[in-house]
């Protein structure tokens, strides 16, 4: 009964294991951001690439972009991981390292989701723009590169900042394939240390200091495009 009696005792915190190990954080940190610049960098010009077949007027290429569109946007990407990284290679008969695998995934992916910002941008440019470039003798493709596309990523910027922090997010998942992003490293150091409560709340906090930023600066780019009178595209 006395034993029972007893306060627990109060955890122990100690985060001397984990700056010992800061360097195993800094470079998963470095590969999380490092697997995000390169879905970004051939997800947006693909999704550009898919809104233009989605807007086509010939039907064999808008049905198999809007199919592409849609398929990545409602499965779960942790199975298109998984698919990338297990099927594909005996498709192929290529072994894919985990960083090709997840790049293919949240590229493609990622596509899907800024097909639809650059669709959404592009119809809500007024009908009007596209016909005085016609009068001025410009073909469909010089009046969408000059005059549609410039004002139309104008109003999406704050819509594709917004999806690259949920890329971040997102991206969390390589770590089930072996890669070695900022939550993986965690989970090794957690291991090493067996100070799994101060590993992960410092991972938390590298999160959220990282997505926080990024949050603050499309907020301040929504503000001065509403102050311009600019719309905004979600």
């Amino acid at each position: 009964d006395q034993q029972r009696a007893r306060p627990q005792r109060m955890y122990q915190w100690d985060f001397t294991p984990v700056l010992a190990n800061s360097g195993m954080l800094a470079a998963g940190l470095t590969n999380t951001l490092k697997l995000t610049a390169t879905a970004l960098a051939l997800g947006i010009p693909l999704g550009l690439g898919l809104a233009l077949l989605r807007l086509s007027r010939l039907r064999v290429l808008a049905v198999p972009a809007g199919f592409v569109v849609e398929f990545f946007r409602t499965t779960p990407p942790l199975v298109q991981l998984f698919w990338f990284f297990f099927a594909l290679p005996i498709l192929i008969q290529v072994e894919l390292t985990p960083f090709v695998a997840a790049a293919l995934t949240f590229s493609i992916q990622s596509a899907a989701f800024f097909a639809e910002v650059f669709r959404a941008g592009i119809v809500s440019i007024d009908r009007g723009q596209s016909e005085a470039a016609r009068a001025l003798g410009m073909t469909g493709a010089q009046a969408m590169r000059r005059v549609i596309l410039p004002q139309a990523v104008k109003r999406m910027i704050p819509a594709f900042m917004e999806r690259s922090i949920e890329l971040m997010k997102t991206t969390t998942l390589v770590a089930t394939v072996s890669y070695a992003d900022l939550l993986f490293q965690a989970n090794e150091v957690a291991q090493k240390t067996f100070r799994p409560l101060e590993v992960f709340t410092v991972t938390a906090l590298i999160y959220f200091v990282v997505i926080y930023c990024a949050s603050l600066v499309v907020h301040q780019i929504e503000r001065r495009l509403a102050v311009s009178g600019e719309t905004t595209v979600h």
